[in-house]
């Protein structure tokens, strides 16, 4: 199992100070051109995101808040927020911001719609890619988790991935490896532990 220590910042972070998770595991399809990277940071109120990926033939054809990012070029996270429950949250973006959002303990968890304004998302195509960054309250976490107030030393399950169901190529990348036959990514035995800063 991979770790990752999730550092601590006042407010908004610095990116160029948050260490970078590489998500290259490459799993289920042929090798494919495409790499992606996270940084995750927290303040005490909130977890900051930042998911990157290089990306050549970029698809982004999902708009609304209730699409299927996954099948367009596609970033994600997942965690757990309490050792031993099965439950977690998933958090998908495509480039145009399209959000499927998730809680529960798989692959058909209850489907959240989200006020996208309170992560605060914005995604930006870069030179040779595309990225997406938004915060997690802790507040929202506890409406599900009652009682979630990380401090220093705790951790959370997490994994971070990137697919496209649709693309150009095929792909599936994680940070953690996935240990089933076919793709899945919804399998928090699969998840790494991220350790608070």
């Amino acid at each position: 199992m991979k770790q990752y220590h999730i550092v601590r910042v006042s407010g908004k972070p610095d990116w160029s100070s948050v260490p970078v998770l590489d998500i290259d595991e490459q799993l289920w399809r042929p090798r494919v051109d495409i790499s992606a990277w996270a940084q995750i940071a927290w303040d005490g109120d909130r977890l900051y995101v930042r998911l990157r990926a290089r990306e050549a033939n970029i698809r982004a054809e999902h708009t609304g808040p209730l699409g299927m990012p996954c099948e367009d070029s596609c970033l994600e996270f997942f965690f757990s927020p309490t050792p031993g429950d099965p439950r977690y949250f998933n958090i998908e973006f495509n480039p145009n911001g399209s959000l499927y959002l998730g809680f529960g303990d798989g692959k058909e968890a209850v489907r959240l719609l989200p006020e996208r304004d309170w992560l605060g998302v914005e995604t930006r195509r870069t030179p040779d890619g595309w990225e997406v960054e938004y915060a997690v309250p802790f507040e929202f976490v506890r409406v599900f988790v009652p009682g979630f107030a990380p401090k220093a030393g705790d951790g959370i399950r997490a994994n971070c991935y990137k697919c496209g169901d649709l693309t150009v190529a095929e792909h599936y990348l994680a940070w953690n490896p996935c240990t089933s036959d076919t793709p899945s990514f919804h399998r928090p035995q699969d998840f790494g532990l991220m350790i608070f800063d």
